[in-house]
């Protein structure tokens, strides 16, 4: 498995990655599935955008963007989408740690995140292991798709 630079013909599978983790409800704040016209504009327009490519497949995703503008737009934001069907196989770790690097290289001093998920176990280990520092709990700061609102973490590592 390696994790490189996207190409438009990726794009299908991105979608059907990416629209997995957004109807899922549980860890990103979309609410509306991208198609091959608003996923190709979406993609192009981040700051990097990654694949974890696994015997020819792909199998995940990274979007890596400033966090904000101006005096604060050297602290980026990144998103993260594995298939469910290949989750549990590290794929996630191998696309944080590329998304540490080309932050790195795009500029970047600090990777952001404004809202993890508290009950994504998985991802917050990640993420800790990795060095990423946790900020507090924001309650209630995130909508899932039922309906229900659960807490979110932020987290932030130095570059």
């Amino acid at each position: 498995m390696f994790v490189r630079a996207y190409r438009a013909d990726d794009l299908s599978a991105m979608l059907k990655i990416w629209n997995e983790v957004v109807a899922e409800g549980l860890a990103f704040p979309q609410e509306e599935l991208l198609d091959e016209v608003t996923g190709a504009s979406f993609f192009a327009a981040q700051t990097y955008t990654a694949v974890a490519e696994q015997n020819g497949e792909v199998v995940g995703l990274y979007i890596l963007h400033p966090n904000n503008v101006g005096r604060c737009g050297h602290i980026a934001n990144a998103s993260y989408a594995v298939a469910s069907s290949c989750r549990g196989q590290h794929i996630g770790e191998q696309l944080v740690r590329d998304c540490l690097i080309a932050a790195k290289h795009k500029g970047f001093r600090i990777l952001q995140f404004k809202a993890v998920v508290e009950s994504n176990l998985s991802a917050r280990h990640l993420y800790e292991k990795l060095g990423f520092v946790p900020l507090g709990v924001i309650p209630e700061g995130f909508r899932r798709k039922d309906g229900q609102y659960e807490n979110i973490c932020p987290y932030y590592h130095q570059l």
